[in-house]
């Protein structure tokens, strides 16, 4: 095909694309200047890292001989950005309001969310003590900071979650969207989670959007604090759907708890790989009974090796077995 032919396909296949846009579907909404834009709040999330870690995330866009003066910079680069982002977002409310109204509304808003930064690093202090304190692999707290997936995604949905309080829409949910980019944490901006919190390993882990987490827990790997189902759809808006899980809980990996009235209470230890739609009474410990061990060795023979684990039913270990 030559040229000219290649630029009569391409026009044509324009005008076809084209009309498509106009069906009237979801899809075709072409506004994209009324939309949030998933760059600037990216670039904003990283940026209040700088501020939160003040001493650990180099912002390379600004320099300055003076700290004052460059956190003053990037706060004001964060509050200008933030109030326009937010703006936008709020037409998916009130729509009736003017373009005044909600640009004043915003500005409201995101001067909110900086009065609760000294809250968010005072939350996310205790993170990284508990994360600290819990992992003797950890070198020093500096190794938290910048290597722990747990602590990164911790840190965004803290701050995400102030904003999601302040009932700005979307903008929450790009943040910690991020993090789970990052990370592979997924934790919804509206759960609520309590000081000295640790996500051990991290990756994998998902925690729904009406979870309650009380202080001092901690959670490893593949661990799902959700909702037991999801059929009622747009229905079950509001309601409380995910678990609480009560302050001194250890969750280990691939656990699944699930349900709005689900309670795991103070104390408890939740094995791995448990699956749990119902409460825990507090001090409970929650696991899965092994029955059977298989090992086979093909050069010695080719029919398996049972071995039974010691463990017989009348046996008081402490631990509450779902079998």
């Amino acid at each position: 095909m030559n040229d000219r032919n290649m630029a009569a396909e391409i026009r044509s296949i324009t005008d076809e694309i084209l009309d498509d846009y106009q069906k009237g579907r979801d899809i075709d909404k072409t506004n994209v200047f009324n939309q949030p834009d998933q760059e600037v709040i990216f670039d904003i999330t990283r940026k209040l890292l700088n501020i939160v870690f003040p001493g650990y995330y180099r912002e390379r866009t600004y320099r300055s001989y003076n700290h004052d003066h460059r956190i003053s910079v990037l706060i004001e680069d964060v509050a200008y950005n933030l109030r326009k982002q937010v703006a936008i977002v709020l037409d998916y409310g009130k729509q009736e309001e003017s373009y005044e109204e909600r640009q004043d509304r915003a500005a409201a808003i995101v001067v909110e969310f900086f009065h609760q930064i000294p809250k968010v690093r005072d939350y996310v202090n205790t993170d990284i003590r508990a994360t600290f304190d819990g992992d003797p692999a950890a070198f020093n707290l500096d190794e938290i900071v910048l290597c722990y997936p747990g602590l990164l995604a911790s840190t965004i949905n803290r701050l995400a979650h102030e904003l999601f309080l302040l009932q700005v829409p979307m903008i929450p949910r790009m943040m910690t969207e991020y993090a789970h980019s990052r990370t592979g944490i997924d934790i919804h901006p509206g759960a609520t989670i309590g000081r000295y919190f640790c996500m051990d390993h991290g990756t994998g882990i998902v925690v729904g959007e009406t979870s309650i987490i009380g202080e001092h827990v901690k959670i490893y790997q593949g661990v799902t604090i959700g909702a037991l189902s999801t059929r009622g759809g747009q229905r079950l808006r509001g309601n409380k759907r995910h678990p609480t899980i009560e302050d001194d809980v250890t969750i280990y990996a691939g656990a699944s708890v699930l349900g709005g009235e689900t309670v795991i209470g103070r104390g408890s230890v939740v094995g791995a790989n448990v699956f749990i739609t119902k409460s825990i009474s507090p001090g409970t410990r929650v696991g899965i009974k092994t029955q059977e061990l298989v090992v086979s060795n093909r050069e010695e023979s080719k029919k398996p090796h049972v071995e039974t684990v010691p463990n017989e039913d009348n046996t008081d270990d402490g631990w509450y077995y779902i079998i």
